[in-house]
């Protein structure tokens, strides 16, 4: 039996206005009031931060952004440093989202010193990985996914790993409605966690936890949070809409193994 917690993240990319952020904010710390046994992180769109982390703040829900330089402060314009990302409240730090790997084209090299960064800040860093549909035609999924593994943890030490959640979303799945089948996803989710083993140790690669993202909804969180190596969510979508977010982080807490 697993010692982990499932974990449920909320992605709201480019979306929402203040009142809006504010509201689902809300919406969310008073549904994580009668939960208690599944970790909830809400990563809103960097100018609501400190907005959505003063709602959170006394609560048990943990704010993120969704992306951070791997610069520290400086002269870099348009950026946000992982230092301001904890001074305004946040915990946690979201790394190569596909938006951001495949549509920005940011590299593993890239993703790494951003990792890296975040984690010597002190942030939880949530790292997402997966391969995109012509890989995934083309039978390089597992290939794909153990370089991305090895490549983006290169140099991180094994007790910065408490401070480590993976994210598998296989890219083709992600806003597209498709998902992949639970034991299509537990067995890339074994894999991710044998590659951790493999880079450290069989200890260390079963304490990290390892989420499911890709059009995760209602109906179809609690078959795949019940696969042995699935740990919860990265929600996109769904997270905008509380009551599907509920009904997911309540899936989670009924679904996965827990503490």
């Amino acid at each position: 039996m697993s010692e982990r917690t499932p974990c449920i993240g909320g992605n709201w990319k480019m979306n929402t206005r203040s009142a809006d952020a504010a509201a689902l904010a809300n919406s969310v710390v008073e549904m994580t009031d009668r939960i208690s046994n599944v970790d909830v992180v809400l990563f809103p769109p960097s100018i609501y931060l400190q907005e959505v982390a003063s709602i959170a703040s006394g609560s048990s829900v943990a704010i993120g952004a969704q992306d951070a330089s791997e610069h520290p402060d400086g002269a870099w314009t348009g950026q946000i440093s992982v230092g301001m990302v904890h001074d305004v409240g946040c915990s946690h730090l979201l790394v190569g989202h596909s938006e951001r790997r495949h549509g920005l084209g940011e590299s593993d090299q890239l993703l790494n010193s951003k990792l890296r960064a975040g984690l010597d800040a002190g942030l939880q860093v949530m790292l997402c990985i997966g391969e995109t549909l012509p890989q995934r035609e083309a039978d390089k999924t597992a290939a794909v996914v153990v370089e991305q593994v090895k490549s983006d943890l290169l140099g991180v030490p094994r007790e910065a790993l408490s401070g480590l959640t993976i994210a598998y979303e296989p890219v083709w799945a992600i806003g597209s409605g498709l998902t992949a089948s639970p034991e299509d996803a537990q067995e890339v989710h074994a894999l991710v966690r044998q590659t951790v083993a493999s880079l450290y140790d069989v200890e260390s690669a079963h304490a990290v936890r390892i989420l499911y993202g890709g059009s995760v909804k209602p109906d179809n969180a609690a078959d795949l949070f019940a696969q042995e190596d699935i740990d919860g969510g990265l929600i996109g979508g769904a997270s905008l809409d509380p009551g599907q977010f509920q009904a997911i982080v309540e899936a989670a807490g009924q679904s996965c193994r827990q503490c």
